[in-house]
């Protein structure tokens, strides 16, 4: 699933194609991108509007139209959006297609179906939207320390869990989550109120690193993701454990060892990252 880094690869690279220029025609190729909503009732709720900005939350993207509306997409599991250009054939697996004046379309593609578009009225109903399914944003002044202390404090889920929790900290996924504990050397089933301020100060430190990381190498590409323009993101190539199961740890030379937690796989340095001892009854 694309995260923070590769959402924010793609709205640096449509924005400048499209912001300003008015949404001539929403097609919606597949109802269920837009499900309850009608694909002609979403349509005809954005036509006609000028852009005016392009912005990510978390994983979301979010096109901010004339007149206070705002179209939310989320990419899920296997969404692409691509630049293409106007009167093309549909490509394989398009489920939208935005067509602006004097600028390229902008595609949907999905093979899995799982992305979503809702049409929002109002600032106050799009603030609301965000607030009630994300948390602080990792790459805003607002995400210390002390924050990620307070909204850990007396849970006992694992560290990993916790980080992949979008209502706590928006657009941290199974990558980053896997890269930035390596850095902290925090191992993925600790309990996550058990870490010290100490821990904290590094786990903050080491999410933005990774995220910051990520978004340098514009993205990483380990299935499907791509960039607009269809080209391939290449943080893949320098991830530290993240999918690197019996190599070297980069940093003590222990192989990497692949492991469940949060129900997901997760790459991990044992010695790096000490398992947490088990407590007595």
């Amino acid at each position: 699933m694309p995260e923070l880094p590769e959402v924010e690869t793609i709205r640096g690279q449509l924005a400048p194609a499209v912001e300003g220029r008015t949404l001539t025609s929403l097609e919606v190729h597949d109802a269920r991108w837009c499900a309850p909503a009608a694909p002609a009732e979403v349509a005809a709720a954005v036509a006609g509007r000028r852009l005016e900005r392009l912005r990510r939350r978390g994983k979301y993207l979010s096109w901010q139209l004339e007149g206070d509306v705002y179209l939310v997409m989320h990419l899920r599991m296997t969404g692409n959006l691509l630049l293409g250009v106007p009167g093309e054939p549909a490509r394989p697996h398009e489920r939208v297609r935005m067509c602006f004046d004097a600028a390229p379309t902008v595609l949907f593609c999905d093979p899995r179906r799982f992305g979503t578009g809702i049409v929002l009225a109002g600032s106050d109903v799009h603030e609301r939207y965000y607030a009630a399914r994300l948390g602080v944003e990792p790459l805003d002044p607002e995400f210390t320390s002390e924050a990620l202390r307070a909204l850990a404090a007396g849970r006992r889920a694992p560290v990993k869990a916790f980080l992949l929790s979008q209502e706590r900290i928006a657009g941290v996924g199974n990558i980053y989550a896997d890269e930035a504990l390596f850095r902290a050397r925090i191992h993925p089933l600790r309990p996550v109120g058990t870490l010290s301020r100490r821990q904290f100060g590094e786990l903050r430190d080491a999410v933005v690193e990774s995220l910051e990381a990520g978004i340098d190498a514009r993205g990483a590409t380990i299935d499907d993701f791509r960039h607009a323009d269809g080209a391939r993101g290449s943080f893949q190539d320098a991830f530290l454990v993240h999918r690197r199961e019996g190599e070297p740890c980069p940093r003590c030379g222990r192989p990497v060892v692949k492991l469940r937690a949060a129900g997901r796989g997760t790459y991990v340095c044992e010695r790096c990252q000490p398992r947490p001892r088990r407590r007595r009854p």
